[in-house]
């Protein structure tokens, strides 16, 4: 998959059906932002010095959806906001991506890189992320060798979990009738969304999946607002679906979690004046070797699957349309070749469950933190010099 190299307007918020591979139209960006991937700090406006100019690499990041688990990609941003030299351009997120990639740009709209830290570290306290909970110091205290995989096992065997996994089966949200409230709404709703809509700072896309089509939709920039990032996490089993006017339909639309749709979307990262870099941040294990017997295990393993279905549709098509241009039958002219990173943690994925997606907690959340943190920084180590250069991710080997 590419963009075609023609000026024109950008689709990122049209309607997508996703069994079909999209092909989206890049235009020029309102902006005016740079189509380089190097640029100097300070472009401009006052010409660099040569002892202190510094090569800055753009990169586009892809944000996965998956619950809880999105602390990962927290610790994963919170590293990545520490490289000077590394500049977001846009970002694509769905589910916990989303509410990511928004608390990122309105802390960076306010106060560059420590206020993006600072708006994802204030977000994740509020989802439980705190360091002085009890929770953490009992978990400490008590078992000093405590790693998330025990903390997923005991949820999935403890009585709340358990009564949750019968209730999805036999109930819906929608039975609470006037008494029913999303937790989600008083946290979203503190977000600065002059910040998040704001032209300055990286490009947003959120992902949502419309439930009367099951087509995807993607909104951007000063399109997001409360009800957008809460239709981009709604898991139906918990939550009731996100109704509002879309003005691109014309309609009342409902929507579901993005993950169905696109988890997340990378099309709209393939505009003609972004950066050829798309790093993805996954949070969805690829493979699991077990067969899955147990209920919770098939369960769970459906969950994984069907959200990493439309990720891997996308990939699978931008590696048929790289090897289009390798062998000369498309030239880089007519379309765009994206190079594609992955930052990943299977081996901490693959020990937790669906039901650690479900209820936070501080112990689990800073634990996820930390990892995302180590996975960034073997990757910079092993990668950063790649950036702008060729694609680490080998999707033929994925796809072989």
């Amino acid at each position: 998959m590419a963009a075609d190299k023609s000026d024109g307007s950008s689709d990122a918020g049209r309607d997508v059906d996703p069994v079909v591979d999209p092909t989206p139209i890049p235009g020029a960006d309102a902006k005016g932002k740079p189509a380089q991937d190097a640029v100097l700090p300070g472009a401009g406006s006052k010409p660099a010095k040569a002892a202190d100019a510094k090569a800055v690499t753009r990169i586009n990041l892809a944000l996965q959806g998956g619950g809880a688990h999105g602390a990962y990609t927290w610790g994963v941003l919170d590293r990545l906001l520490e490289e000077e030299d590394l500049e977001i351009a846009a970002m694509s997120g769905t589910s916990a991506g989303a509410m990511n990639a928004a608390a990122l740009k309105a802390g960076w709209v306010k106060d560059g890189r420590q206020g993006a830290r600072d708006a994802l570290d204030d977000f994740w306290a509020q989802m439980g992320a705190v360091e002085d909970s009890n929770m953490l110091r009992w978990m400490t205290a008590t078992f000093p060798g405590a790693m998330p995989w025990h903390v997923s096992r005991s949820m999935e065997l403890s009585y709340a979990g358990t009564v949750s996994d019968m209730l999805s089966l036999m109930t819906t949200p929608y039975a609470l009738g006037a008494f029913y409230r999303n937790p989600l709404r008083p946290i979203v709703e503190k977000f600065d969304f002059d910040s998040v809509c704001s032209s300055d700072g990286p490009d947003l896309f959120i992902c949502a999946t419309k439930v009367r089509d099951g087509k995807i939709r993607v909104f951007d920039n000063a399109e997001v607002t409360t009800d957008v990032l809460l239709a981009s996490a709604c898991l139906p089993t918990v939550f009731t679906a996100v109704e509002f006017y879309d003005e691109r339909s014309g309609r009342k639309e409902a929507f579901w979690d993005g993950g169905y749709s696109g988890n997340p979307a990378i099309f709209p990262l393939f505009r003609s004046d972004l950066p050829n870099d798309v790093l993805i941040v996954s949070i969805n294990p690829l493979e699991r070797d077990e067969l899955p017997m147990l209920p919770n295990e098939i369960h769970n393993r459906i969950n994984e699957i069907s959200f990493n279905s439309s990720l891997l549709r996308e990939l699978r098509a931008i590696e048929y349309v790289q090897r289009l241009i390798d062998e000369g039958r498309v030239t880089s002219h007519e379309k765009k070749k994206v190079l594609i990173h992955m930052i990943s943690d299977d081996e901490v994925m693959l020990d937790l469950s669906m039901v650690t997606k479900m209820f936070p907690n501080g112990f689990l959340l800073n634990s996820l933190k930390q990892a995302g943190r180590a996975s960034a920084e073997k990757f910079l180590t092993d990668h950063k010099a790649d950036l702008g250069q060729r694609s680490t991710l080998d999707m033929v080997e994925m796809f072989s």
